[in-house]
């Protein structure tokens, strides 16, 4: 059933997102993302400051994070649907710990290089692919329908109160030790994170109960594809978030480089930038039911995408200025900071609006599937925008090549519009319909 913004606002008092099943599920994706964060702003400062990255090898780095999508995005989503999804991230959540502790110890015997950089990318990648297309489909099994997106503004609240204390403290702590120790810290995250997820109860089917219902994989993924394409509303989702992704995701490859590099800041100003900045995404996801109880889900999608193209431009501006000294760095700083909490103010007010109409919209058993058939464009993307960044970047210069992600930028609204008029008919599934779980 489709719950309006009036009817959600009134049962939200009956709606108990706090429970504890969610409640763990809250803490071990806060502890999760804090980690995430130091891995973040430690990674790229190991390779450009540690193993002497250029502006190409950076964008490799960004591309090996993100090409598993390209390369096992669409099975993943027909694999979680068949597994359970607690248990799935569990076990990207060990692996991604593992393989991140393995960074400190080979700088500490001198072996670490690019290439193993790029392989430790690979694997928390293809760990990543995973627990990101559970994770998405999983908040539907421990929240009522109603309670969607209550539950969604929660988790991204503590997404971005993790987003602006992790690079800040990731940067403050580049101070008292070398970058890859820094990422230990991303590493006994992950564990935590998956010893909190082993205490959750949920309302998902066993393993046992789906295997009765399992088809051919590639029938699987084709039922999820076209379920995709056929929606109305899925489909601009699709191509808004995917355009989005891309210019982001080119004007972010090259924000280390400008920071570092074109302005010379140093990786402890980088972090205090990007957290600071990211308090933006703190307060969108406090806005957000007062923006959505005066605006419908299609508006306020627009709204949040049209904001950060705006802030975006911020970016080249402060590059524009040069490696300015002394006190004449606050102003490139400044634009840093209002470009950084601009962009994300507007970035998770759209995501948090877009991953709730999918969630209300989608049959449950193909919530995978629908959300691996997105990311497979989405963040499949993300590698060609990296790649492509870095090119630019090398040959053009890293000012001229964040204007043309702000131009990027503008583009991303222009789906939204009018899709309004389209989600009541995006009628779910009646086993997406609410139960009190």
């Amino acid at each position: 059933m489709n719950v309006s913004v009036s009817d959600a606002a009134a049962a939200s008092s009956e709606v108990d997102t706090g429970r504890p099943r969610f409640a763990r599920f809250w803490a071990a994706q806060t502890v999760s993302q804090a980690g995430q964060r130091f891995g973040l702003v430690a990674l790229p400062v190991v390779a450009i400051d540690t193993l002497h990255a250029g502006a190409s090898e950076v964008g490799y780095l960004t591309a090996a994070l993100t090409v598993c999508y390209l390369l096992i995005g669409l099975p993943a989503g027909a694999w979680v649907d068949r597994w359970s999804k607690r248990t799935t991230m569990i076990r990207a959540a060990v692996i991604r710990a593992v393989v991140l502790a393995a960074v400190p110890a080979l700088w500490f015997f001198d072996r670490l290089s690019l290439g193993w950089l790029y392989a430790v990318a690979v694997v928390v990648g293809v760990a990543s692919v995973f627990f990101d297309v559970a994770y998405q489909s999983y908040v539907p099994f421990i929240v009522p329908d109603e309670g969607i997106e209550r539950a969604n503004a929660r988790l991204e609240s503590s997404a971005q109160i993790s987003a602006a204390g992790g690079p800040a403290a990731a940067g403050l702590l580049l101070k008292a030790v070398s970058a890859p120790v820094v990422i230990a810290f991303d590493a006994v995250a992950y564990a935590v994170c998956a010893g909190l997820l082993a205490t959750v109860k949920d309302s998902e089917p066993s393993r046992r109960e789906k295997a009765a219902g399992d088809a051919r994989l590639t029938r699987d993924i084709l039922d999820g594809v076209r379920f995709v394409v056929g929606s109305a509303v899925l489909r601009r989702l699709l191509v808004a978030v995917g355009v989005s992704n891309f210019f982001a995701t080119l004007t972010m490859t090259l924000t280390p480089l400008l920071i570092l590099r074109t302005l010379g800041l140093g990786s402890t100003v980088m972090g205090v930038v990007l957290g600071v900045g990211t308090l933006g995404g703190l307060l969108a996801a406090f806005t957000l039911p007062k923006v959505r109880a005066r605006l419908d889900a299609g508006r306020t999608m627009t709204v949040g995408l049209l904001l950060a193209g705006v802030s975006m431009a911020a970016f080249p501006a402060a590059g524009s200025l040069g490696g300015a000294g002394g006190a004449a760095a606050a102003i490139p700083v400044g634009l840093l900071v209002l470009g950084q909490f601009g962009m994300t103010w507007g970035a998770v007010t759209f995501n948090i609006a877009q991953v709730s109409v999918r969630q209300r919209v989608c049959p449950r058993n193909m919530l995978a599937r629908m959300t691996a058939s997105i990311r497979f464009v989405v963040w499949g993307s993300m590698p060609v925008a990296a790649i492509l960044a870095g090119w630019l970047g090398s040959r053009i210069g890293v000012v001229p090549c964040l204007w043309i992600g702000v131009v990027g930028g503008f583009l991303t609204a222009l789906p939204i519009i009018g899709i309004d008029r389209l989600i009541p008919s995006a009628a779910p599934a009646p086993d997406s319909r609410a139960r009190d779980v």
